[in-house]
């Protein structure tokens, strides 16, 4: 097996995004346009909201990708045009396939909006190819209790097994295509070794502490809010805590298309034709209304 070196580490960028909350995003930025698959990471919040004052963001359209929205503190409500809503509790998963479109809101639920609280949580952009851009919606809407988690032997230190598999653990949501998305929780003193294709994109998100990425003298720190990417000159990739901090990430890896993309705000196609088309058929209501 050959260890993965690093590529760079890129650092956040402060955003308002939706109806006008706070979100850290290390791409899409002038400095990293995307990680192949990747389109979009926002890392939304931490923020603690007065009763009253929590934003979400209101109807808006997708076309050609997919959303995954993972929630680690608050309470979130979710519907669509095509008929379908449910509430994201902490440490919950949607992963939403737009495919030929579909209009969506997602907002902070009544009782969290009255009382106030902590809201936390990732947004992330899968592009779809563009054999499966124009493919029905779906929803994969995953509680907390039915994604995987795997102690490890100091047991503490855990991962949590989104997309992919860990070890011999596989995920319960299924990808359109080969996409490995881990949230990791390591004591100090901890390392962990993954294998990862060496054709596929690796990055590693870094939520709290510090840790230690690659091998050997090629070891790179990084810590809160920045972002390790990975080089594509291996098939495993090495990630440590300190001797004496633990460290919180979440490591993301997908087989890039290497195609042609076409991205206006919330459509992404693979010409500028199709991306006419998304509007003409946002506007003519083809993507339907949230009722």
């Amino acid at each position: 097996f050959m260890n993965r070196s690093i590529e760079k580490i890129i650092q956040t960028i402060k955003v308002l995004e939706g109806g006008g909350f706070p979100v850290r995003r290390p791409f899409p930025t002038d400095e990293l346009d995307q990680v192949d698959p990747f389109l979009l990471l926002d890392h939304l919040g931490p923020i603690e909201w007065g009763p009253g004052e929590a934003i979400g963001a209101p109807d808006h359209p997708h076309r050609g990708f997919e959303t995954v929205t993972y929630l680690l503190a608050g309470e979130t409500e979710h519907k669509d045009s095509g008929g379908h809503q449910g509430r994201l509790m902490p440490g919950d998963v949607q992963w939403m396939t737009a495919g030929s479109g579909v209009i969506h809101s997602e907002m902070p639920a009544p009782s969290f909006y009255e009382q106030g609280g902590k809201m936390h949580g990732f947004q992330i952009w899968i592009n779809l190819p563009r054999d499966r851009k124009m493919i029905p919606p779906r929803y994969q809407d995953t509680p907390s209790e039915k994604i995987p988690e795997v102690l490890l032997e100091d047991g503490t230190s855990k991962v949590r097994v989104i997309a992919g598999e860990f070890q011999t653990t596989r995920a319960v949501i299924e990808t359109n295509t080969p996409i490995l998305y881990l949230h990791i929780k390591l004591q100090a003193g901890m390392n962990i070794v993954q294998p990862v294709t060496s054709d596929h994109n690796c990055m590693a998100y870094i939520i709290e502490g510090h840790g230690l990425f690659g091998a050997g003298k090629e070891t790179q720190s990084a810590s809160e809010g920045q972002l390790v990417l990975f080089a594509r000159n291996g098939d495993e990739v090495c990630l440590s805590s300190g001797k004496d901090s633990p460290v919180e990430l979440l490591l993301l890896a997908g087989r890039p298309f290497n195609e042609e993309i076409a991205r206006y705000g919330p459509f992404v196609m693979n010409t500028r034709e199709e991306i006419f088309e998304a509007f003409q058929d946002y506007q003519q209501g083809k993507m339907g209304i949230i009722s």
